[in-house]
């Protein structure tokens, strides 16, 4: 159990100092250069401004796009996909099965024949 806390702290240390050289990012250019989007050391990107109904789209449903992980819509890090999730999982789920089609999953309610717990 102390390891997990251990692992829980670092993830948010590390997370307060990507936030904080983001802002620093921003903070070093010029008043006018400032954008408030960009990366972190080249790596991991960020958003500040605030965000739009369409960034939001194509940052968690995206059919247009083969990216599972996409830039963050706020804040630091990535979002994922989940157009292009559901799509893997088909996949897989279709070469597990070894069927052709896409095979979906439905909830179905039990016919009136059948037997009530």
């Amino acid at each position: 159990m102390g390891t997990l806390r251990g692992i829980r702290r670092l993830v948010r240390v590390v997370a307060f100092g990507l936030i904080a050289a983001a802002i620093a990012t921003e903070l070093s250019k010029p008043a006018p250069e400032r954008t408030w989007h960009g990366k972190v050391f080249d790596i991991v990107p960020y958003d500040f401004r605030p965000p739009t109904w369409r960034r939001i789209r194509n940052a968690y449903w995206n059919p247009e796009s083969d990216r599972l992980f996409n830039d963050r819509v706020f804040g630091v890090g990535w979002a994922v996909n989940l157009h292009r999730a559901k799509t893997l999982m088909e996949e897989a789920f279709r070469q597990l099965m070894g069927t052709k089609e896409s095979l979906s999953i439905r909830m179905s309610a039990r016919s009136e024949g059948g037997r009530r717990d």
